[in-house]
């Protein structure tokens, strides 16, 4: 494809903060567009993120001049271009929101002049052409906390996870056809019920909804959730399809090496036993994601050794970034990561993520983020990469959207 021209516009998230959109233009004046979305809690080490009025600048003043006129015949030559042009570590000079929307909407110029589905030229580039059958899990984020909320729930994400592999359906449905649209119904469901429960259980007119489309009102401790969760799923028998999750995003409640949970200041070491004593009293809690603080190394290794038949995961610890990612296994800190693009920057060292997490025996989760779009270029990662599971908000609002491209997909 050779780039006429590159725009961007300014649009809102789901929390109502602006955000970018990107839209590039073939030679034949074709346009593809890629919608980034903004994230609330963010790591550390994560790729820069300009504003609207910074993104224009530098589009302007650098990237147009160096892009336009240009042929490029692969996301993996752009992308390297991009690295190669900006030249610093975390992307600094052109954002890592800029570059990714410039990365995704050439994506699917690409997919449109080769008459394919954007997941099938990510999966051909990145991947040989080598796709499986299987469908990955479902993480839905149905009870917010932490930055994600204004409640009292130090945790950030109460998740339910759904399996489609092993769902039930009624008689007459073919299971390997519609497993994803029943059990994706059944989860609808189940949020639903959860709401009215949550309603009846505390007497509330109304519920708080937080930046992740789940309910975000006061519990009497932070396990509590977890015990309500699972009481409702084996209440209506789900228990074998359906399991639990956490996002502790321990950084949030982190300070001068000490975490303040649950109304207490306590040690590394306190946070670890708490957790592992949750994992005792939950049957259906299956995945804990950044457990501890991204730089407290220590915690993470020891829970993560404790924890073998657990998903231990990074997510503000490694950043989408393949060096990290393979760094941390190797230390044997985590047996499951986060790949969100926008961390990084752009469609190539996303899909390298994958790769290196899954060539050193990682479960990879595709995850959207907290400030999100319409865009549902997500799906598409992890249909291209075979990757064991999806995080998405709870089945509301915008985030409908990308539910109905997964079972589009996988259906």
């Amino acid at each position: 494809m050779i780039f006429e021209d590159i725009k961007i516009h300014e649009i809102f998230d789901s929390r109502g903060e602006p955000t970018l959109e990107v839209e590039v233009f073939d030679e034949k004046l074709n346009s593809f567009s890629a919608q980034i979305p903004s994230g609330k809690s963010r790591g550390k080490r994560e790729a820069t993120v300009l504003s609207f009025k910074e993104a224009e600048k530098v589009l302007n003043e650098l990237v147009k001049k160096e892009l336009i006129h240009k042929k490029f015949t692969s996301i993996k030559d752009l992308d390297n271009f991009l690295i190669g042009l900006d030249g610093t570590a975390n992307k600094e000079r052109i954002g890592g929101n800029l570059m990714l929307g410039i990365s995704i909407a050439f994506a699917r110029a690409l997919a449109h002049k080769e008459n394919k589905e954007l997941w099938q030229i990510l999966n051909e580039e990145f991947w040989g052409g080598l796709i499986s059958a299987k469908k990955p899990l479902i993480f839905s984020n149905l009870i917010n906390g932490g930055a994600h909320a204004g409640n009292n729930l130090d945790i950030q994400e109460y998740m339910v996870v759904v399996n489609p592999r092993t769902y039930k359906i009624g008689e007459g449905v073919n299971s390997k056809d519609q497993s994803y649209t029943a059990s994706i119904k059944t989860l609808i469901e189940f949020y639903k019920k959860l709401g009215e429960s949550l309603k009846t259980k505390y007497k509330l007119e109304k519920l708080i909804i937080g930046d992740e489309g789940g309910y975000a009102i006061n519990f009497e401790s932070n396990f509590e959730p977890i015990k309500i969760m699972e009481e409702l799923l084996a209440s209506k028998e789900l228990k074998k399809s359906f399991s639990l999750a956490l996002d502790v995003a321990a950084s949030n409640f982190y300070k001068d090496g000490k975490y303040n949970f649950g109304g207490n200041e306590i040690s590394s070491e306190k946070l670890n036993q708490i957790l592992l004593d949750y994992l005792v009293h939950s049957n259906l809690l299956m995945s804990v994601e950044d457990p501890f603080d991204e730089e407290d190394f220590a915690g993470f290794k020891e829970f993560n050794a404790k924890c073998p038949d657990k998903w231990v995961v990074g997510d503000d610890l490694t950043v989408t970034d393949p060096e990290l990612i393979e760094k941390f296994s190797k230390e044997k800190m985590i047996s499951g990561v986060i790949i969100k693009p926008n961390q990084i920057g752009t469609v190539l060292e996303s899909c390298q993520a994958i790769r290196v997490a899954q060539e050193n025996d990682l479960k990879t989760i595709v995850s959207h983020r907290s400030g999100d779009t319409e865009d549902v270029f997500i799906i598409h990662l992890a249909k291209a990469g075979n990757v064991d599971a999806v995080k998405i908000g709870a089945p509301a609002r915008e985030r409908l959207i990308k539910f109905d491209e997964l079972i589009r997909l996988y259906n």
